[in-house]
């Protein structure tokens, strides 16, 4: 495995991910995470900066009403079932959870959002797999894997840990310069990667 070549080279090239301003805030990271699900990250950006405006932390957000929420979120994806979760989620607990089977039982959070949040608010090791991650490392041919489930448990077995904290927002930074699997190729082979 060209691992070492690999985050030097994506480190080289890295450009920030916009959800990453949130950095080691929990609760911020949690929720624009969750409203990330299915929505580009810039309309995801605008529409947790309007939110965290209003409620900055779980115990204002709990006392907004849903329909608020709505229109604070609007235009991501799925907004009022994100609305409902976010109001649930603001019952079940008071500070944000700090393992991935705690932060899973809350409403809309599934191990992609709790690796994640894990990762980047608590600085605990963990391996958040999405399409660009997943697509990236069966490129690579660190993985030959056919889901992001799959990729994860793969990468926890193949990969150092050291370099688990990295490996979303580098391989997310790259995927989000290389839309095409053509472009991403390119780039890879140009960098002597594949």
């Amino acid at each position: 495995m060209n691992t070492k070549r690999v985050f030097t080279t994506f480190k080289r090239h890295y450009a920030q991910v916009p959800l990453e301003v949130f950095g080691d805030d929990p609760f911020k990271t949690l929720i624009s995470t969750l409203l990330s699900s299915r929505t580009n990250d810039s309309t995801t950006l605008v529409a947790s900066k309007r939110l965290f405006k209003v409620a900055p932390d779980l115990k204002s957000l709990r006392k907004l009403e849903v329909k608020t929420i709505e229109k604070l979120i609007y235009p991501v994806g799925f907004y009022k079932t994100k609305a409902r979760h976010l109001k649930k989620l603001t019952g079940m607990v008071d500070k944000v959870p700090k393992t991935r089977e705690e932060l899973m039982k809350l409403p809309g959070v599934g191990r992609k959002t709790a690796n994640l949040v894990l990762n980047r608010a608590f600085k605990i090791p963990a391996i958040a797999v999405d399409t660009h991650v997943h697509k990236i490392s069966n490129m690579l041919g660190w993985v030959h894997t056919k889901t992001p489930e799959q990729t994860e448990k793969e990468l926890t077995r193949v990969l150092p840990k050291k370099y688990w904290p990295d490996i979303n927002r580098l391989f997310v930074s790259i995927g989000r310069q290389f839309t095409s699997k053509k472009r991403l190729e390119e780039f890879l082979k140009k960098s002597k990667l594949i």
